[in-house]
């Protein structure tokens, strides 16, 4: 930083030298450069894409036009269809069902990992990672065998009257459910304890001095502190099981499209590059908003949100 002899900064003085722009141009260049290449450019690749028309042949062609997101949004050439706005809705209420079992499970979770003791702490934490240890699509198999019509836990659902005898569990909303709890519960449970683990248990104290039973304290003494690594948690379950379809694909039998099927499907099957880029910038304005609201959130924390 460039200042004059009273060691104050004037009205258009550069503030960096050009040694520390050379030093910046080594040290964040490479990462700047990579960012770039491979994030920047394909995004705007997409988004130019998602306005062009679908070739004759499945290519892509001018004029530019808004039709794909018309269509996309319900809008066609034989008029309105409900077919994509009910991908939509679908796909949005897995990802807020999913999340909300995260969060009805992560959250007593993350609190008894809190309580134990510091020795005991890293092997619970341990233990919540272990599924990722293991390939999505292993467990996600894994969860067919223990669904099937033979398996111990259909036996016990048969018992208890829940389902007829010699039916499965899977293909059903239950199991896409439980794989989708399966996959996305550290996502809720890690950022959730580190705010657990920061909690100022005198003010919690100090509400039951005044009174206030044991809703009351957890209400306005202890969840206000825990909201921040709550919402963290929210955003990284809710974003991607929104586009999530390889668990609901197999677990609930393929007899749904989600919305990560519909791209794939305009990508590859259907050759439709233009309309899976409007897809995909659809996906990706939902979770631009997500990482607004978090942003937002941590502002008003004073940014201390993990």
């Amino acid at each position: 930083m460039q200042k004059n002899s009273k060691g104050e900064v004037k009205f258009g003085e550069s503030l960096t030298t050009r040694r520390q722009l050379v030093r910046s141009a080594f040290t964040s260049g490479p990462g700047i450069w990579w960012v770039t290449f491979f994030l920047l450019l394909p995004l705007v690749f997409i988004l130019v894409l998602s306005f062009l028309t679908r070739g004759e042949y499945g290519g892509q062609d001018l004029p530019l036009t808004f039709e794909n997101y018309k269509r996309f949004f319900g809008f066609g050439f034989f008029g309105f269809d409900l077919l994509y706005p009910q991908i939509i809705v679908r796909s949005i209420l897995l990802g807020v069902g999913t999340t909300v079992l995260c969060l009805v499970a992560g959250t007593p979770l993350a609190f008894f990992i809190g309580a134990l003791p510091h020795r005991y702490r890293n092997m619970a934490l341990t233990l919540v990672l272990i599924p990722f240890w293991t390939n999505l699509l292993i467990r996600t198999y894994a969860w067919e065998i223990l669904f099937a019509p033979e398996s111990w836990i259909t036996q016990i659902f048969i018992l208890l009257g829940i389902i007829p005898a010699g039916q499965p569990l899977y293909p059903s909303a239950l199991a896409i459910y439980v794989g989708m709890v399966c996959d996305y519960l550290p996502f809720l449970v890690l950022p959730l304890y580190a705010s657990v683990e920061k909690i100022d248990w005198s003010i919690a104290e100090a509400a039951m001095d005044l009174g206030a039973d044991s809703p009351r304290v957890f209400w306005h003494a202890v969840l206000p502190q825990v909201i921040p690594g709550m919402v963290a948690g929210i955003i990284f379950v809710l974003i991607p099981a929104t586009g999530q379809f390889v668990i609901p694909d197999l677990l609930g039998g393929a007899k749904t499209v989600m919305l990560g099927n519909a791209i794939q499907q305009q990508f590859l099957q259907s050759r439709d590059w233009p309309f899976g880029s409007a897809i995909t910038v659809f996906g990706m304005g939902a979770v631009m908003i997500g990482l607004w609201v978090y942003a937002r959130i941590a502002g008003e924390k004073g940014g201390d949100i993990l």
